[in-house]
């Protein structure tokens, strides 16, 4: 996985793996690659979206200066 990953890019392999898994020509070995690439990005995903919910959060909570 590259670290310079967007979030975005990582939704669209997680998709693209998840199609690939769904069909029945997959071989075992494959198979257990993508699910474990798949995990690496679904925590990958989960990281992004923790921190730019950390970043609203201080946001809002930051008094604005007027």
């Amino acid at each position: 996985m590259n670290e310079n990953m967007t979030y975005e890019q990582a939704k669209k392999r997680l998709e693209e793996i998840s199609v690939k898994l769904g069909n029945s020509d997959v071989e075992l070995d494959e198979a257990i690659d993508l699910y474990e690439e798949a995990a690496k990005l679904t925590a990958f995903c989960y990281e992004k979206l923790s921190r730019a919910e950390l970043r609203f959060s201080e946001i809002s909570l930051t008094p604005s200066e007027e």
